[in-house]
């Protein structure tokens, strides 16, 4: 009788037990249809910087979230699904107008570092009907190029240079790095109408639409965009003595102080800025011109020759689109210079590097009372807020801008209902 008890007790409890598992089954199985938590819904959304001031206001009662792109790795493999990649990676896949695909774009992008910050400057510029060449430092790690090579994959318009240079700062390989692109885009079936060059730390000010608009406007239609003026007596030292690249890092005088001999051609030598807005019919001159093939082969020694050759070739009246009277015009870049600090700017809100402000969140104000086309420069290890707000101020004006249907994956934020402290995804109420 006693063993019978014991085996009746023994099956109760296990009874009870069964009992308890199924309920925590059910209860589990019905938790996804409650509304989420704040804690949960962290891992879809982060939250936008909280002195992003430049952004409109979410609607009361909302608060603004990112999307999880920032979540996302951007090491594209070489089998991924390049339809799911652009909708993760928030790509905008179809033009935005008319006036748009009607004046496509070429781009060089020279980048060596910093991925992730590659990624988010081609999503801000790209559209399908312009042309993009990436050109990568060959001294940059093999992963790096691997995942560049597997991102340009997915898009029919975007990709890597055929010859790309070990880049040295200041050096004659970063000149001949943009030759390398242009001489790739003058064979690509899209016939873009002007090119633009960019570096990885560069990022938009101005939409693709104004872009095409600035270009296409009075002052310069069917004109070159290089700022500078004839080399001051400070920078002669540049193109009159000798320079060699050392090693892949750095650029040093050759010899004792070796001098090199005139420009060919009776050239006068400009100095400038190494960006640009450049008509089709001018790089071609660039590529196949006698007197721009012999200034870009007497330039391989000088010093920093990409703020040089260009707008000495500008300076031509013999070459399409050329501005003879031009001097600092044109909005190309928008640059804070340490020496200019108390005049041109009221100082950098992030740090001086090499004299040149890497910007902090308290510099976008200015930039984008600026209008340039681009600003440089960003850093994501050092100031990651400056970028992350500027990315979705400018994502913003994009979709304002847009003649068609908005796709969802093209917005980088929603709102967030807050109910009680709770934060509450509500689906479409993207802006």
């Amino acid at each position: 009788m006693v063993q019978l008890e014991n085996t009746k007790c023994s099956f109760l409890f296990c009874l009870g037990i069964c009992i308890l598992i199924c309920s925590a089954i059910y209860l589990k199985a019905k938790t996804p249809n409650s509304p989420l938590p704040s804690t949960e819904l962290s891992s879809q959304t982060t939250p936008v910087p909280k002195s992003c001031d430049i952004l409109p206001p979410a609607t009361p009662g909302f608060t603004l979230q990112r999307k999880d792109c920032k979540k996302i790795s951007y090491e594209t493999k070489q089998d991924a699904n390049c339809t799911l990649l652009q909708s993760d990676l928030h790509f905008i896949t179809v033009p935005l107008s008319k006036e748009e695909d009607d004046f496509p774009l070429a781009f060089i992008i020279t980048i060596h570092k910093e991925l992730e910050t590659f990624v988010r400057l081609l999503r801000a510029i790209y559209a399908p009907q312009n042309v993009y060449c990436i050109h990568i430092d060959a001294k940059a790690p093999e992963e790096y190029k691997t995942s560049v090579r597997n991102l340009a994959r997915c898009f029919p318009n975007v990709f890597v240079a055929s010859i790309n240079e070990k880049v040295t700062y200041a050096g004659f390989s970063r000149l001949q790095a943009d030759i390398n692109c242009m001489k790739d885009l003058v064979t690509s079936p899209i016939k873009w109408k002007r090119v633009i060059n960019l570096c990885g730390q560069d990022f938009p000010i101005q939409t693709n639409l104004e872009l095409v608009r600035y270009m296409q406007g009075p002052e310069w239609k069917d004109r070159n965009m290089t700022p500078g003026i004839k080399q001051p007596p400070t920078m002669k030292h540049r193109t009159e003595f000798q320079y060699e690249e050392v090693k892949g890092t750095h650029v040093a005088p050759k010899g004792k102080g070796q001098k090199k001999g005139p420009p060919p051609h009776n050239l006068i030598i400009y100095f400038g800025t190494a960006y640009y807005s450049l008509t089709r019919p001018f790089v071609e001159f660039v590529l196949n011109d006698k007197v721009a093939k012999d200034l870009l082969e007497w330039s391989r020694d000088t010093f920093s020759p990409d703020e040089h050759y260009w707008v000495t070739l500008n300076h031509m009246k013999e070459a399409p689109g050329s501005y003879v009277e031009g001097e600092w015009e044109g909005n190309v870049r928008a640059i804070k210079w340490r020496d200019q600090e108390g005049t041109a700017h009221q100082g950098c809100k992030g740090q001086y590097i090499r004299d040149i402000c890497v910007y902090g969140i308290g510099d976008l104000p200015w930039l984008i009372e600026k209008e340039s086309m681009f600003a440089n420069k960003f850093e994501t290890a050092r100031f990651p807020e400056a970028l992350d707000c500027l990315e979705l101020w400018h994502r913003h004006k994009v979709l304002q801008h847009a003649t068609v249907p908005i796709q969802p994956s093209w917005h980088l934020t929603t709102e967030v209902e807050v109910i009680n402290g709770t934060l509450i995804l509500k689906p479409g109420d993207c802006f």
